[in-house]
C-alpha cells in the first residue's frame, strides 16, 4: 500500500551531502531552506565524566520508580534546573563513529561557484580526475537501551558503513555489530560488547506527550559530546512528505539539534526516552528550533523485530490510496471528508482477492476510524501478517464490511502495480468538456504522449485551459481519464456524457480516475462550473 505518488511537496526533505575538502575551502555562502538530516557533524574527543549506577532492562513505562527526581522548579529561590536529569542520563548516550568508502573526487569543481570556479582551474585543479575510493568517516549519537550492550541511532547515521564505532563518555570504546536497520522508519540497532556494566536509559511513554511540554535533547553536535539543550513539544503527529517517511508520525521540538545530534535521544521530564532526533528544517544548515524526532513507541516496535529477525517487515493491504480532499468529499456528495480513498488495486494481492474495488473509501480498520492516507498506511503496516482484518468501507455510498487477510509487504521495486485487461478500442475521436481537449487512445496517441503500455482504456487529456479548475488541480496533456465518477471512459464521448450527467444531476464537480503521464493513478475532483 502506497500513498499518492504526486504529492507536490514530495522531495522538500532530503540529505546534505558532505562537501570535498577542497570545496570547502572556497565555498563561503548561504543555503537554499532545505531539510536537513543532521548527523554528519565533526568529531572530537570526548571528556570523561564520572560512571554512574546501572539499571536493569528498559521496558515501555510511564514513570521511573527509581529514581523519581524531577527537575528543580525553585529551589532557595535557585532558577529550574535540568541538572539531575542531565547527570543520570547522559552517560548512556554515546558517540557513534562510521567509517564509510566513497569515491568522491576533492578535483570536482562543478559544485563550486563560477567566481572561486574560475580560480580554481588557473592553478590546473578544475580538471576532472577518475575518482578514487578513500576512507570517510562521519559522527552521529546514539543511547545504550539494554545491559546487554544494545544501541539505537538513526539508519542514516551507520548506512553503508564498513565500520562503526562507538564511544562512551567515560572514555571507553568499542566496535559495534549491526544488529539491523529500517530505512523506512530511519532506526537502526547495534550492540557493543563490554565486561563492564553498562549505562542505560529507558522509553518512555510518548502517547502521553502534550504540545508544551519539556523537552531535553543530549547528543554530540558536531563532535561536541554530551552537549545538552532544551525546549517544548511544539507539535505532535507531523507527518513529512517523503516516501521513506510515510510510517513515522514525528514530534516536532524547538530544543535546538544540529549535525551530529542525529541518533540522539529526546528526553521527558522523568529522564525517559520519548523520541530520537532524526531531522531538522533549516534555511542554514544549523538548529533554527525546528527539529523532528521519531517516536519512542515506534522505535521500540522496530527496536523488537530488529532484535528478533534482524529486519522489519510490515502489513500489505494492496492497494494505492489518497487522502479524501475536501474536494473529493464534495463530488462524491459526502460530508465527512475522513478516510482514505483507493484509487488502485494491485492485481493479486490481499484487497484484490477480498474484493475491494477502485473508488472505495475506507473508513476505519478493526474498529478504528482512519483519518487520513497516512493513517492507514500506518495502521496497516502494524497488522502481523496472516492476521485478518476487518476493513469499513464505503462503496458508492452503501457501507460494507471487507474481511482481509493481511499479506508482507515486498520491498518497494517488487511492488507490482495493476494492468487493466486488453479491452477493444473504439475509434479515434475527439471532445471538449470541463476546460479539457480529449482524444481517444490509440497506439498514435500513445506515442506521441508517451504513455505507459499498461494504459489501454481512457481518453487521453491534449490540452488543457490554463484558466479551467483542471488546470488548477494539475491535469496535463498526456494524462488519460480513466473514469468520471462511476462512469468508465473509453471514449471522449463518454468524458462528454459523464459531465453532462453531472450536470443535470445540480452537481458542480466530478472526481475523475486519471492515469497520470508521470506514473500513478488516483482521483481528481475538478468543479466543471469554472471553465
Amino acid at each position: 500500500m502506497q500513498n499518492n505518488p504526486h504529492s507536490p511537496n514530495s522531495g522538500i526533505f532530503s540529505r546534505i551531502s558532505k562537501p570535498s575538502l577542497r570545496q570547502r575551502r572556497f565555498i563561503a555562502m548561504g543555503t537554499s531552506a532545505a531539510i536537513v538530516i543532521v548527523g554528519l557533524g565533526a568529531f572530537a574527543l570526548l571528556p570523561p565524566v564520572r560512571a554512574i549506577q546501572t539499571a536493569g532492562t528498559p521496558t515501555m513505562i510511564a514513570a521511573n520508580d527509581r529514581d523519581t527526581r524531577a527537575p528543580r522548579m525553585l529551589e532557595n529561590s535557585a532558577p529550574f534546573s535540568f541538572a539531575d536529569l542531565v547527570e543520570r542520563v547522559s552517560p548512556a548516550v554515546v558517540t557513534i563513529t562510521s567509517e564509510t568508502t566513497t569515491t568522491e573526487s576533492d578535483a570536482d569543481s562543478d559544485n563550486i561557484p563560477a567566481p572561486f570556479r574560475d580560480l580554481f582551474n588557473q592553478f590546473g585543479q578544475g580538471q576532472k580526475t577518475p575518482p578514487q575510493p578513500h576512507k570517510a568517516l562521519s559522527a552521529g549519537s546514539g543511547f545504550i537501551i539494554d545491559k546487554a550492550g544494545y544501541v539505537v541511532t538513526n539508519n542514516h547515521v551507520v548506512d553503508a558503513s564498513k565500520k562503526i564505532t562507538v564511544k562512551l563518555p567515560d572514555g571507553r570504546s568499542f566496535t559495534a555489530k549491526l544488529i539491523g536497520t529500517d530505512a523506512a522508519t530511519d532506526v537502526a540497532l547495534l550492540k557493543i560488547a563490554s565486561d563492564k556494566p553498562l549505562p542505560i536509559v529507558e522509553f518512555g511513554n510518548d502517547k502521553t506527550l502534550r504540545v508544551g511540554d519539556w523537552v531535553v535533547a543530549v547528543g554530540n553536535p558536531f563532535g561536541l559530546s554530551n552537549s545538552v539543550t532544551a525546549g517544548i513539544v511544539s507539535s505532535l503527529g507531523r507527518n513529512i512528505d517523503q516516501g521513506s517517511q510515510q510510517y513515522t508520525s514525528f514530534i516536532q521540538i524547538d530544543a535546538p539539534i544540529n549535525r551530529g545530534n542525529s541518533g540522539g535521544p529526546t528526553f521527558d521530564l522523568r529522564g525517559q526516552v520519548i523520541g530520537m532526533n532524526s531531522m531538522i528544517f533549516s534555511p542554514t544548515g544549523g538548529s533554527v528550533g525546528i527539529g523532528f524526532a521519531i517516536p519512542a513507541s515506534l522505535i521500540h516496535d522496530v527496536v523488537a523485530q530488529l532484535k528478533e529477525h534482524g529486519r522489519v517487515t510490515r502489513g500489505y493491504l494492496g492497494v494505492n490510496i489518497q487522502t479524501v480532499t475536501p474536494d473529493i468529499a464534495s463530488s462524491l456528495g459526502i460530508k465527512d471528508g475522513k478516510g482514505a480513498l483507493v484509487a488502485e488495486v494491485v492485481a493479486g494481492g490481499p484487497a484484490a482477492k477480498a474484493g475491494f474495488e477502485q473508488g472505495d473509501i475506507v473508513t476505519a480498520i478493526n474498529g478504528q476510524a482512519v483519518e487520513d492516507a497516512n493513517d492507514l498506511t500506518r495502521k496497516v503496516a502494524s497488522v502481523p501478517t496472516g492476521q485478518t482484518a476487518v476493513f469499513s468501507v464505503a462503496r458508492q455510498g452503501k457501507p460494507l464490511q471487507v474481511k482481509v487477510t493481511i499479506g508482507t509487504r515486498p520491498d518497494a521495486q517488487q511492488i507490482a502495480s495493476n494492468a487493466p485487461g486488453k479491452d477493444g478500442m473504439m475509434g479515434p475521436a475527439s471532445a471538449n468538456a470541463a476546460g479539457l481537449g480529449l482524444s481517444s487512445l490509440t497506439p498514435e496517441t500513445k506515442k506521441n504522449f508517451n504513455i505507459a503500455d499498461n494504459v489501454v482504456l481512457g481518453a487521453v487529456i491534449t490540452k488543457v485551459d490554463p484558466d479551467s479548475d483542471a488546470a488548477d488541480k494539475g491535469l496535463q496533456p498526456g494524462d488519460v481519464v480513466l473514469r468520471v465518477g462511476s462512469r468508465i471512459i473509453r471514449t471522449p464521448a463518454d468524458f462528454q456524457t459523464g459531465v453532462a450527467e453531472a450536470k443535470k444531476g445540480g452537481r458542480n464537480s466530478v472526481l475523475l480516475l486519471v492515469a497520470h503521464g508521470q506514473g500513478g493513478t488516483g482521483f481528481v475532483a475538478i468543479d466543471i462550473d469554472k471553465t
